[in-house]
C-alpha cells in the first residue's frame, strides 16, 4: 500500500465512523445539525440563504453507511460558503490587503511567500477569518482543483478562483474535503476541458457525514496522531521503492562481477588454463601479422601486481584487451560519408543512436552504397565485432551480428571496432564488457568535460580476467540463465 493509499484509507475510515468509537453521552449528529440551524444566521451572516438552492437528501444520494448517531448533510446547510474577490492589475499595490490565491495552498498548509496585495474596498464576506477553510475552486489543472487548507492568519482576503467555508469544526470538515470520497464526488465532472472549477452550487450541495461535535474533535485528534506516522511510512516507502528500482540492476551487476571473478561456476582442472588459451591467441595473432592481415604492435608492459583489481582463480590469467583483440578506428579521411552519400538500402552506417542493448540495431540505421563503402579504408565490420563508443556515452558497447542482408557495416568517427582474434571468446567478452569492473575502469580514463572522450589506447589497456575456453562457455550459459531473471524483477 502506498503512503497516499494509506492516508486515503485513514480518511475514509474517519468519515465512515470507523476510526474512533461512538459515545452515547456525546449526543448525535442530528442534535448538532439542529443547533447549527438555530444559530445559522450567526454562523453564516445570512449568506447561506442567498443564491444557491440546497437540494434535499434522498436515499439514493447516500454513498455509504455511517453510524446511527451521525447524519448526512449538505455542506451549505452547516456553514457559510462564498467565492472570492475579483480585482484587476491596477488594484495591486505594494501596501494593502493580502489576497490569498491557489499558490498559497501547498501540501495542505497555508504559505505566505508568494502574495498579492490590493488597495480597494473589500466586502466583509470576501475577508478570511482564522480557522476558515480556503479551497482552490478553479484551475487549469484538475489535479489542483479542490486543494484546501485552514487559514491561520487574520486580515486577509481571498481571490476570485477561491472558495471559503466557515463552520463549527472546520478541522473535521477539511479532512472530509481532503478525502478521496469528497474529491471524487465533487470533481467527477468539473466543467470544461481547459478550466476545471468548483461552483458554489456544487460546493454547497456536497454531501458530508456529520458526527457529534465531540466525536469530530476526537476524529481530528486521531487523524493528527496517525498522519505523522504516515509521513514516516512515506519516507520508508520511498527508500524501499528506490531499493526495488535499483535492486534488479544491482543484482545484475553483482552476478556479472561474480562471473568475471571466477565465482559463478566451479573450476575444472581438465578444462586447461587461461594461460594456455592466451598463448593460443598470441600464436594466431603472430600468424595474422606474418600474413600482413594486421599490423605488428609494440610490446605491452607487463601487468604490475598493483594494477590487479581483484583475485581470480589460479587457472585464469590477467591480460590486456589489446592482447585478445584488434582495435580498429573508422576511416576519418576525406572519404568519410556525408548526408549526400546516404541511400535507401545498402551497407549500414552505424552511429551512437543504433546502439540498442547488446547488439547493434538496424531499425533506423543509415545506409551508404557499396560503391561508397569500397572507397573507405578502416572501420569495416565483420560478424561478432564489438563496437565501442569513444565519445559521449563513453565505453558503451554493442555487437554487430551479420545476417543475409547485412554482411558488413561501417562505423562513425566516434566509434572503434573491437575484433576478437579468436571468435570463440566473443560470448564471454560480451559479458565482460557488461561488467561493473569494465564500466568503472572506463569511467576512470574518461577525459573532457563538455564532451566526454576516451582514447582508444586506454580501451586497449583494459585488464581482462581470462578463463579457459570451456569455463567461459559454462559462465556464459549460467549468465544467460540468471540475467533474464533480473530483468523480470523490474
Amino acid at each position: 500500500m502506498t503512503p497516499e493509499q494509506l492516508k486515503s484509507s485513514i480518511l475514509q475510515y474517519a468519515i465512515q465512523g470507523k476510526l474512533v468509537e461512538q459515545r452515547p453521552e456525546e449526543g448525535t449528529g442530528e442534535e448538532l445539525y439542529q443547533q447549527i440551524q438555530t444559530n445559522l444566521d450567526a454562523i453564516s451572516e445570512v449568506q447561506t440563504k442567498k443564491k444557491n438552492k440546497i437540494l434535499p437528501i434522498e436515499e439514493k444520494d447516500v454513498p455509504f453507511d455511517i453510524p446511527e448517531t451521525w447524519r448526512w448533510v449538505r455542506l451549505g446547510t452547516i456553514g457559510y460558503t462564498n467565492i472570492g474577490l475579483t480585482y484587476s492589475p491596477k488594484d495591486q499595490t505594494m501596501d494593502g490587503v493580502i489576497v490569498l490565491r491557489s499558490s498559497n495552498i501547498q501540501n495542505g498548509k497555508m504559505v505566505y511567500e508568494d502574495i498579492v496585495k490590493v488597495n480597494m474596498e473589500i466586502p466583509d464576506n470576501k475577508m478570511c477569518q482564522i480557522g476558515d477553510i480556503l479551497i482552490c475552486a478553479r484551475n487549469g489543472s484538475k489535479r489542483l482543483v479542490g486543494k484546501s487548507a485552514i487559514v491561520d492568519k487574520a486580515g486577509m482576503s481571498f481571490g476570485a478562483f477561491m472558495a471559503i467555508f466557515r463552520s463549527v469544526c472546520n478541522q473535521y470538515i477539511i479532512h472530509v474535503i481532503n478525502s478521496a470520497y469528497f474529491r471524487n464526488s465533487l470533481l467527477g465532472d468539473t466543467g470544461t476541458t481547459t478550466i476545471n472549477q468548483i461552483t458554489q452550487d456544487m460546493l454547497k450541495n456536497s454531501l458530508i457525514p456529520l458526527p457529534p461535535l465531540a466525536e469530530q474533535k476526537r476524529i481530528v485528534a486521531k487523524i493528527e496522531e496517525l498522519l505523522p506516522l504516515v509521513d514516516r511510512y512515506a519516507v520508508a516507502y520511498e527508500k524501499l521503492e528506490q531499493f526495488n528500482t535499483k535492486f534488479p540492476e544491482d543484482m545484475k551487476k553483482s552476478i556479472l562481477q561474480y562471473a568475471i571473478q571466477g565465482k559463478l561456476v566451479e573450476q575444472r582442472p581438465e578444462e586447461g588454463t587461461g594461460e594456455e588459451l592466451y598463448w593460443q591467441i598470441q600464436t594466431e595473432k603472430q600468424r595474422l601479422v606474418k600474413e600482413g592481415k594486421i599490423k605488428k604492435e609494440k610490446p605491452l608492459p607487463e601487468i604490475a601486481e598493483e594494477e590487479v583489481p581483484f583475485d581470480i582463480p589460479e587457472s585464469w590469467k590477467w591480460v590486456r584487451l589489446s592482447q585478445l583483440a584488434i582495435l580498429e578506428n573508422g576511416d576519418r579521411s576525406s572519404k568519410y560519408p556525408v548526408e549526400s552519400d546516404y541511400v535507401d538500402f545498402g551497407i549500414p552506417f552505424f552511429g551512437a543512436k543504433d546502439m540498442n542493448g547488446s547488439a547493434m540495431s538496424l531499425e533506423n540505421v543509415r545506409y551508404i552504397s557499396e560503391k561508397k563503402f569500397s572507397e573507405l579504408g578502416n572501420g569495416k565490420l565483420k560478424n561478432k565485432d564489438f563496437i565501442c563508443l569513444l565519445r559521449g556515452s563513453v565505453g558503451k558497447c554493442a555487437a554487430f551480428i551479420a545476417d543475409e542482408k547485412h554482411r558488413t557495416g561501417f562505423i562513425c568517427a566516434q566509434m572503434v571496432i573491437v575484433r576478437c582474434i579468436d571468435k570463440a571468446i566473443c560470448d564471454y567478452m560480451q559479458k565482460f564488457l557488461m561488467s561493473p569492473f569494465y564500466s568503472q575502469y572506463i569511467e576512470s580514463k574518461v577525459t573532457g568535460t563538455a564532451v566526454r572522450q576516451l582514447p582508444a589506447k586506454e580501451l586497449g589497456n583494459v585488464l581482462v580476467p581470462l578463463p579457459p575456453l570451456a569455463e567461459q562457455t559454462r559462465i556464459v550459459a549460467k549468465l544467460e540463465e540468471l540475467l533474464p531473471l533480473c530483468e523480470r524483477l523490474k
